[in-house]
Order: structure tokens, then sequence, then C-alpha cells
């Protein structure tokens, strides 16, 4: 008998979401490669499959279709992969190996050409390499894996580790992270590596808006340009209103355009960076006699790009607003002046239906006469006919005397014609 109610579809899917790619402990000394490529929808199940066949030829168990993470080992080699939003990340985790630092990589133990093959687009890519305390983290040896370049150093969890790194990329397409273990459990320096390796991939990811908001802050320079121009075009007298709105429409629909192709990377640059400012955060940094810590460097490197772009995302709304502003007023100018137009017109009209009216009137009293003269001349010949007839009536008489009967009747006859017409009018519009 079922103790609670029915489930809800993804509660398990949700519920493991918190156990979802977990790192992958590092026994110390390793080597171990990060890769981070974008993937766009049609290559998702392309790399599934590239995953599938890899896992084939080591005769591994490949993960499913609908996978989005994957561990196997892989003889000496442990490979995990995992899916984010909208990139895909690739550990290939080495034992340490002998020889001059940084000599042999921990993705050369693949097979040739392999990694080459994964779909997506890369984005960031570290060598890490983890060794123990006895190696001493002097000049010479920072020398050796770094050159002689500006090197970021800090110890890590309270004093347990030293990290050393340049963010630079070698001519293999990779950067560099040295993490010198003092105490840390095999666990611990999987995490600190893959924390390491976020931040890299994190950091990139955050800047690709930075390409597309240096190219879009001329044109934003432009219409904040034409929009004050527009502005003064509007408090001055006798300017062209419907042509300014038209303008102003035009501005509105291009800031709307640019807003929809740069909003989710600005977004996506922002969740990116406060990301990395966590990760950061999770290292617990200490400083090192004469280097940078990695908060410092991103603070001073990162943080200016990233405002840049946050600058450029309020600018567009600022932008959006202001134009919507203008043209609110702008329309309702219009609309007055419109109106002012159709009260015009429509006086212009009430005049003409008076001239109208009085016209109708004067006709009304020629076609009174008219029509008296008419039936008064038939009255007229009816009494020369009863004359001869054998009555004695006088013609001239009867003509006499039928002028103002026959002039009232039709004066009363043509009158309630047209109040019966003008009560029909009414009904009809009622």
């Amino acid at each position: 008998m079922a103790r609670f109610p029915p489930d809800h579809p993804q509660r398990v899917e949700l519920a493991d979401e918190v156990h979802a790619r977990p790192p992958v402990p590092v026994a110390t000394p390793s080597r171990a490669t990060y890769v981070a490529v974008l993937v766009d929808a049609p290559g998702r199940a392309a790399e599934i499959a590239h995953l599938q066949a890899l896992a084939a030829q080591f005769g591994v168990a490949a993960p499913a279709a609908d996978a989005r993470h994957f561990r196997a080992r892989l003889g000496a080699l442990q490979l995990k992969w995992e899916r984010h939003g909208e990139f895909s990340g690739y550990t290939v985790i080495a034992p340490g190996a002998e020889g001059p630092a940084f000599a042999r990589a921990a993705v050369d133990e693949l097979p040739a050409a392999w990694l080459a093959g994964v779909p997506g687009r890369t984005v960031a890519a570290v060598h890490a390499e983890l060794t123990g305390a006895d190696a001493a983290a002097d000049d010479a040896a920072l020398a050796e894996r770094f050159g002689a370049r500006g090197v970021v150093g800090c110890e890590v969890a309270d004093g347990r580790a030293a990290l050393y790194t340049d963010f630079r990329l070698r001519e293999d397409g990779c950067s560099r992270v040295w993490l010198v273990n003092r105490r840390l459990t095999d666990a611990q320096s999987g995490r600190f590596l893959q924390r390491l390796f976020e931040i890299e991939a994190y950091r990139v990811l955050a800047l690709l808006a930075l390409p597309i908001v240096r190219e879009l802050a001329p044109r934003l320079a432009a219409i904040e340009s034409a929009l004050a121009t527009l502005t003064d075009a509007m408090a001055r007298e006798g300017a062209d209103d419907e042509a300014l709105l038209h303008q102003l429409t035009q501005l509105a629909a291009e800031v709307e355009r640019h807003i929809a192709a740069s909003q989710f990377r600005i977004g996506a640059c922002e969740a990116y960076h406060g990301l990395v400012l966590r990760r950061i955060a999770e290292l617990r940094e200490t400083r090192l006699a004469g280097l940078q810590t990695i908060e410092e460097f991103m603070n001073r490197r990162l943080a200016p790009a990233v405002g840049t772009c946050s600058n450029v995302a309020q600018r567009l709304k600022g932008l959006a607003e202001r134009i919507g502003q203008a043209s609110t007023l702008l329309a309702t100018r219009v609309g007055i002046v419109r109106e002012r137009q159709n009260q015009a017109l429509l006086a212009s009209m009430n005049r003409r239906v008076k001239l109208q009216l009085r016209l109708q009137q004067t006709v009304e009293g020629l076609s009174v006469a008219a029509i008296a003269y008419y039936v008064v001349g038939l009255v007229g010949y009816a009494a020369k006919g009863l004359k001869s007839a054998g009555m004695h009536l006088d013609p001239d008489l009867a003509v006499g005397a039928a002028i103002p009967v026959v002039v009232g009747v039709v004066f009363l006859g043509l009158r309630r014609m047209r109040r019966h017409l003008g009560t029909h009018d009414g009904d009809e519009a009622a």
C-alpha cells in the first residue's frame, strides 16, 4: 500500500540533480586536461555517438542516448564528460609522469585525433599538474612551467595546497595550472581541480559577450546622438511631427533589434561571472608573498569587461525607455493636432450645412411660389370652363380668391412633408 501520493513526474530527476556531475577523485601525482566546447542542438546527438564510439573502443559501458554526464576508466586514464546548458566539458586524468613539467598532457594518452573530432567549438582548454609537497615551488620551478610571464598564485583550502597559474594560452591552445598538494585527500584534490577548470571555462564564456558589446557601442552612441537631435527638433515650433514620429519609430525598432540580438549573451555574461566569483570564494585563498591571488586577478581583468557588458545592457534599456517616452509625447502632440484639425473640419462642415439649409429654405419658398402659380393657373382654366358651361362665375375673381388658399395649402403641405422626412431620418439613426 502506497504511503504517499503519486510522485511528480520529475521528482527523481530533480532529487538526483544535486548529485549530478560529481568530481573525480584525483591521486597525487597526476596530470589532467580539461576541454570545454560550445555545442549547438544538432551536435548533442553527435557528441553522444562520439562518446559511445570511444567506449566501444575500450570495451566499457557506453553512455545512454539521453545521458547528461558520463564517467569511465579507459585503462590507466579516467574520462569524465558533463553537459551544461550551452557547453560540454571533457576531463581526462592520467597518472603523473616523469620528466619535464607539462611535457606530456593527459589528453595525449587518448587515441589520436579523438578529441579533435568532438562536436562543437573549443572555448576553454586547461592542462593541470598535481604534484606532492616535495616539489618546491621556487622561481626556477615557476619559470619551468610558466616562463617569465606573470604568475598568479595563492594557498588554498586553508593552506592545504598551493595553486599557480597565469591564465595564458600556450602554443597548444591550452592554459596551465599547477596544484601543489600538501594535505589534500584525493576527493579534495578532485574538487579543487574541478573548481579551477570551471573558473577557466566560465571566465571565457562570460567574455563571449565582450566582442558583441564592443561592436554595438559605436552604434549606440550614434542612436543616442540621433535621439538627442530628434528631441531638440520636437521642442522647436513648426516641426514636422509625423516625420519625427516616423524617425523615432525606426530608432525604437533598431534598439529592440539590438536588445533581442544581445540580451542572451549579456545575461549569460553576468551569470557566468557570478559563477566565477563563487568558485573563487570556494577556494578559500590565502596570499603568497609577491603573487596576485586569483580573486585579485579577476577583479583587475575580468570585472571591467563584465562591467562594460552590463553598461551596454543598461544603455540599451535606457535608450528603449527614452525613445518610448519621446514617442509617447510626440504621438500625444500629433493626436492633439489631428483633433484640432478634426474640430476645424467639423466646424467647416457645420457652416456648410447651415448654408445648405438656408439654400433649401430659399428653394422651398420658390417652390411654393412656383407650385402656387401652376395650381392657380389650373383654377383659372377651370373657372373659364365653368363660365363657358353657363355658370355665372368671374374667372378673374376666382383666380384672385384661390391664390391665398393655394399658397397656404402648398406651404402647409411642404412643411408637413419636411417634418415627416426629418422624423423618418431620426428613426433610422436611432
